[in-house]
């Protein structure tokens, strides 16, 4: 039999785990930062979400899309940009509801992700059900109801965001632009750029870009904040979706 003996002062867990019990780990001195480095101190990653494209920096533009509270997108844009964010958001997890009134336009991509099995479904305007979005299974619901979007049964909840789909300003824009946490401008005329910039709050240089906006680059818009993203699809997404475009 084979004794054991405990250094003096030891009891308790470092008894054990000195007696066979498992191994105390590795020692190394303390990491100290000196106070005046502090601000230099930053972490290379970006908010949790959906990658929507890259800044002017070339930096990775993240939208979050599965949030605790009601949040409201609004995206006046082309079909391509829309569905680019909705393959995206299922690919990190969350289940994408599309209520639209041209089906055709999204039965591609429902084949191409399992028939629908896979975190995208299809539903006619005014037939979405509700979904019982949770923090386990947050939900995107797409609202490509053309320029005249009726008021939708299923609004936006807890863990469910909806995204309503603008191919141009129409009559009821100002209200859902009012209403939305975030908007996203494509390509416009001078006189949609006009209303935008009224709405919305727009400085003079950004009116003045939206009616040259490239393909593919979206202008994302807060309260407070403004950011040029460049969404630049991979090559599945190309595949299936082509290059990116502004007109459908």
């Amino acid at each position: 039999m084979t004794m054991t003996t405990t250094e003096p002062g030891t009891t308790g867990i470092a008894s054990l785990l000195r007696t066979g019990f498992g191994l105390l780990g590795p020692r190394h001195p303390r990491h100290a930062l000196p106070v005046e480095q502090v601000e230099a101190l930053s972490l290379p990653i970006g908010d949790d979400g959906v990658v929507v494209g890259i800044d002017p920096d070339g930096r990775p533009a993240v939208l979050g899309v599965n949030r605790p509270t009601p949040y409201d997108i609004l995206l006046i844009s082309g079909l391509w940009t829309a569905q680019v964010l909705a393959l995206r958001a299922a690919a990190t997890g969350a289940r994408v509801a599309v209520e639209t009134g041209r089906p055709q336009a999204w039965m591609q991509m429902v084949h191409a992700m399992g028939g629908g099995q896979n975190g995208l479904a299809v539903y006619d305007v005014g037939r979405v059900p509700p979904q019982g979005a949770s923090a386990g299974t947050p939900v995107l619901v797409v609202r490509d109801c053309g320029m005249r979007p009726p008021r939708g049964r299923v609004t936006s909840a807890p863990w469910q965001s909806v995204l309503t789909l603008l191919p141009y300003l129409s009559p009821v824009a100002p209200r859902l632009m009012r209403q939305a946490r975030l908007v996203g401008v494509q390509r416009v005329s001078p006189d949609e750029a006009a209303e935008i910039g009224r709405v919305i709050g727009l400085p003079r240089p950004d009116l003045e870009s939206l009616p040259t906006l490239p393909e593919g680059v979206t202008l994302w818009c807060t309260e407070r904040d403004r950011q040029y993203v460049m969404t630049q699809p991979t090559d599945a997404e190309v595949g299936l979706l082509g290059v990116a475009r502004r007109m459908d």
